[in-house]
């Protein structure tokens, strides 16, 4: 097979969350341990650091690997979903895994995992580990791909875990209250591990705490360190923070969403030093300022166009969505043009409540199963006031909003990490 056969024997053989949703769920880590001990427990052959949390994890993980990559370390990064293509999932010093490598492994070792009929996430994961071991790796970021009790990358023993924050998302899987979730994310919480818990609420906090204390985990709240003092706007749209450690750091990533992940990272590098890890000024200046390019990361309030302005962002749920609301109030138009579409598995009417009525909407879908049909969206969003027509693609609704658009106007995309993936594959 060549690469993209390989690729649709991936997506089509194991049951591939991204495409169909609850049924490629599977819970146990019975697959795990198989997977693992078939390929000779790789993880252990490099340090780790696990990132969990209902939003901010993935941003927090790409500027984690970018600060390591300038501090010298050979760094793996293991993320999901892909917005373009596969191999974005699996990265060494911001490289994604070579096609031939992917090829490889499931030539290989089709034999072994087949009859065990992974999911496709744990397949990746056990591919990633494999990878970053074979690549010698000194240290590899891992983001947990759905909770984290039960999530395949839970049977690493890291260096330090982070979980960014609790919201509702998954309710299907994680538990429909906020005590709940927070219980599967704290998961991930081991013994004599220290914690950083970006943002809590009063009722998943208690939960941390019993947790942490019932393993024998150091655990530190980076709202009470509260290491980010203030932050401004640089004309290019990005942040500069005053902190406690660092004066004029700058963040590459604009989004609103950033400041409460900045102040998780600060607490996570004081934590990562305290570890033993060599993480100069240099290195973490470097890594803020230049996260997209040392990373490969997109799709965090990201600038794909001018003249109308456009910009995407892959927030889904009603805490990403908050953010994102809050930040379009921020911008400066004559008028606002929204294409969004999402998958069917949200709270989304908890999220078309929070978006704004004076915008022109084009109701669109992703090209994913699980994407909610464009119509469909189109008569939920009317219900809250919401007005706009339906288009069967991204391209189509995008194409009709900028031809809707003056220059001095505003086109958002949106509402699902899977309308950002298509915008952005159709612009590659």
């Amino acid at each position: 097979m060549n690469y993209q056969e390989t690729l649709h024997y991936l997506f089509t053989s194991t049951p591939l969350f991204q495409h169909v949703g609850k049924d490629a769920y599977k819970e146990g880590l019975e697959n795990t341990h198989a997977l693992d001990a078939y390929f000779g427990h790789p993880h252990r052959t490099f340090h780790t650091i696990h990132v969990a949390g209902t939003n901010g994890k993935g941003s927090c993980s790409h500027t984690l690997a970018a600060i390591l990559q300038r501090a010298g370390y050979r760094t793996g990064l293991y993320t999901s979903p892909h917005l373009v293509d596969f191999r974005e999932r699996i990265r060494v010093n911001g490289e994604p895994v070579p096609e031939s490598y992917v090829v490889d492994f499931v030539e290989k070792h089709r034999h072994f995992f087949e009859p065990l009929h992974p999911s496709f996430f744990e397949l990746t994961t056990a591919m990633a580990f494999r990878y970053f071991a074979d690549s010698q790796v000194d240290v590899a970021v891992i983001e947990v791909g759905l909770g984290g009790r039960l999530d395949c990358t839970n049977i690493i023993r890291p260096d330090l875990c982070v979980i960014t924050n609790i919201s509702f998302d998954h309710i299907q899987f994680l538990g429909d209250t906020l005590e709940k979730i927070a219980a599967e994310k704290a998961g991930i919480i081991k013994s004599d591990i220290p914690v950083v818990v970006g943002e809590t609420t009063a009722e998943t906090k208690p939960v941390f705490l019993r947790k942490a204390q019932e393993v024998g985990a150091p655990i530190i709240f980076a709202e009470e360190e509260h290491l980010l003092l203030s932050h401004t706007r640089t004309s290019d749209g990005q942040y500069l923070y005053q902190t406690v450690d660092y004066a004029d750091l700058k963040g590459e990533l604009g989004g609103l969403c950033q400041l409460k992940n900045t102040n998780t990272l600060l607490s996570a590098i004081r934590q990562l030093k305290v570890r033993g890890y060599a993480l100069t000024d240099e290195a973490v200046r470097e890594g803020f300022a230049g996260v997209c390019e040392l990373t490969g990361l997109m799709g965090r309030w990201q600038k794909v166009g001018s003249c109308p302005t456009v910009i995407c962002d892959t927030g889904h749920n009603v805490g990403g969505i908050s953010y994102i609301v809050e930040q379009l109030a921020l911008q400066t138009y004559d008028r606002l043009h929204i294409v969004m579409g999402m998958v069917n598995d949200k709270d989304i009417s908890g999220v078309l409540a929070m978006l704004p009525r004076k915008a022109s909407y084009y109701f669109t879908q992703a090209s994913v199963q699980r994407a909610l049909p464009a119509g469909r969206v189109k008569e939920l969003a009317n219900k809250f006031g919401l007005e706009g027509e339906a288009y069967p693609d991204v391209s189509s609704a995008l194409a009709a909003a900028k031809a809707a658009a003056t220059d001095k106007d505003l086109i958002f995309v949106g509402g699902s990490s899977f309308i950002v993936a298509d915008l952005l594959s159709s612009m590659k």
